[in-house]
């Protein structure tokens, strides 16, 4: 990836500068750094007018003539951030600069060159702020292909996946989108090891917090943007850029410590070119609109190919139209007690990209689909089976929806008890309702299904809250060991609440506000590891010397971290009330963190 501007090594290489037989006197650790322009300087006062960047060719006619003076502008142009300095000899030094300068030059790490032959500068200012230019012209090439790169993918809405990998690819660097709970949503390791990219990533992230929307830690070599739109942000953008993390300039030398050699002085980390940027909050737009499209588009997908079950859960219909092809489809919803229903697998089926998120072994891409129209039918027989009336449809990729259409709302029970036990009689599992041996409709075994129902309502305007509210039942049961043949809001609890809205972005922004400040302590001293401290005071009720013992912890011990966690925290952890919310946290957390 070329920087925007040409470095101090690339000059030195051009032919103006090579007709002048130059030799590196000190600062070669900086040979890398970027030239944004040449300026030609022949007063000791010159660093007043530079800006950093620079690099500086004088014939040194108009320097000081006393050691004092010429480590005072070789400290001063370092102090300004020039990148070089080149010196011609010949006019005040003959056969070379004075070691005063060169040593001050080495101590702090500014690049000096002397020219051995005269040289005309201005073809060194002419080639070099051709090649500037030239790079600047780049840079705007690269920035029209970001723009153009970005605008295609989200107008052909692109995934989140498709995007990251454009910008990994952009930009040479390895990219990583994470939710607000630093969970990895997406990655490209663009060549490198994916392995050692994501290996503790959660707490390797939280120590990644540079100011602003948009910003570069220098100290872990990463660039970060948020990405979210109309004021709900949901995620962070990364970028990992080589040349910064975990690198430190060149320190003064103590008076009678011998002089550094050009090894010896690290280069500072420079930051990431304006493009990258630019690409970064590209990407980031682009994700934010893919999210919008998509869940738009997901609704006029339905309204297109789904039935009129999928539309009364999108709003994509007037209720009013969904009652009338009903009635034309032999299904009276109007004046009925009606009741949302969802039936899915326990487990999902793998990705039909290629392998399972944890095995090698190849899926057939039909597998899905074949399992949820094996899943369609069987529900289907069931409710022929139980003599009962609705709509039946798939509502996402792994669940079959049914609104039933009962006469009374006494009937309600013993419908979805009738329903239940035909299904169970069908005897569903992956290889479909037919196998003669297959695994049992409840259970935990890997064909098992859930059926879960919500509350019954009174009309057709309502039957979508019921609907919304079986599919969420049935999505929080998957970690419901029981073996119950329906399940009802009242069987999930907090957890199971906590975890229908574990993608929710307010709740995450809850735990990090909670536990933020502890977890982000954690990352930073992993032996110590509070967060275990905190769950077993607060899974024991608050009794210390219960936690202790849970904890494997001398009471001492066990006391003293929680004093440091009420530090951390800034919490009372005598509080009912701040105990509460953070046990609430955690509970978050876990559904948060939950496969």
């Amino acid at each position: 990836m070329s920087p925007v501007f040409p470095t101090v090594r690339e000059i030195l290489a051009l032919d103006p500068i090579r007709h002048g037989a130059p030799r590196l006197v000190a600062g070669e650790a900086g040979l890398d750094r970027p030239v944004r322009w040449v300026h030609v300087a022949e007063v000791p006062d010159i660093a007043s007018l530079l800006r950093g960047g620079e690099l500086v060719l004088t014939t040194g006619i108009g320097l000081p003539g006393e050691d004092a003076g010429l480590r005072a502008f070789i400290g001063e142009l370092a102090d300004v951030g020039v990148s070089g300095l080149v010196v011609e000899l010949g006019r005040r030094y003959v056969s070379g600069v004075p070691r005063v300068m060169a040593a001050a030059a080495a101590r702090r790490g500014l690049p000096l060159v002397e020219l051995r032959r005269a040289t005309p500068f201005v073809r060194v200012t002419e080639a070099v702020h051709a090649l500037i230019v030239d790079a600047q012209l780049t840079e705007l090439r690269a920035t029209e292909e970001i723009h153009q790169r970005f605008t295609e993918l989200s107008v052909e809405g692109a995934g989140p996946a498709e995007v990251v990998r454009q910008a990994a690819e952009l930009s040479g660097c390895p990219v990583v989108l994470e939710n607000l709970s630093r969970q990895v949503l997406a990655y490209d390791p663009a060549g490198q090891s994916a392995e050692l990219l994501l290996d503790g990533w959660e707490q390797h992230s939280r120590r990644i917090s540079p100011p602003g929307r948009t910003a570069y830690d220098a100290d872990r070599g990463w660039l970060v943007t948020t990405v979210g739109a109309r004021g709900q942000d949901w995620g962070r953008l990364l970028l990992r850029w080589p040349g910064g993390g975990e690198l430190t300039t060149g320190a003064p030398v103590p008076d009678g410590a011998p002089e550094p050699g050009p090894a010896d002085v690290a280069p500072p980390p420079q930051a990431p070119p304006t493009r990258l940027t630019i690409l970064v909050e590209r990407a980031a737009s682009a994700l934010a609109l893919g999210r919008l499209i998509r869940r738009d588009a997901e609704g006029l997908e339905r309204q297109i190919h789904r039935t009129l079950l999928t539309a009364l859960l999108d709003h994509s219909r007037p209720v009013d139209e969904v009652a009338l092809r009903a009635r034309a489809l032999g299904v009276v919803l109007e004046r009925r007690h009606l009741v949302g229903v969802v039936v899915r697998y326990r487990g999902d089926e793998p990705a039909a990209d290629g392998a399972p998120p944890e095995g090698p072994a190849p899926v057939d891409p039909e597998a899905g689909p074949a399992r949820l129209r094996d899943l369609s039918e069987a529900v289907g027989q069931a409710l022929r089976e139980a003599k009962l009336t609705g709509l039946s449809s798939a509502v996402d990729d792994q669940s079959v929806g049914v609104l039933l259409a009962l006469p009374d709302p006494a009937a309600e029970e013993r419908a979805l008890a009738g329903f239940a036990a035909a299904l169970r009689r069908n005897r569903v599992d992956a290889a479909g309702p037919r196998a003669a041996e297959a695994a049992p409709v409840r259970g935990n075994g890997a064909g098992a299904v859930i059926v879960a129902a919500g509350s019954g309502v009174g009309g057709l305007r309502e039957a979508r809250r019921s609907l919304v509210e079986a599919r969420q039942v049935a999505d929080a049961a998957r970690r419901d060991r029981r073996d119950l043949p329906v399940f009802r809001l009242p069987h999930v609890g907090l957890a199971g609440l906590l975890h229908l809205l574990r993608d929710e972005p307010r709740l995450q922004t809850f735990v990090e506000r909670e536990l933020g400040a502890l977890l982000a302590y954690d990352a930073r001293h992993p032996r110590e590891q509070l967060l275990g401290t905190l769950r077993a005071y607060l899974e024991q009720g608050r009794n210390k010397s219960a936690a202790a013992a849970a904890a494997h912890l001398s009471r001492p011990a066990f006391y003293e971290r929680l004093a440091r966690i009420a530090r951390i925290l800034d919490a009372d952890l005598d509080s009912v009330e701040a105990c509460l919310s953070l046990h609430v946290a955690l509970l978050a957390l876990d559904a948060v963190r939950a496969p």
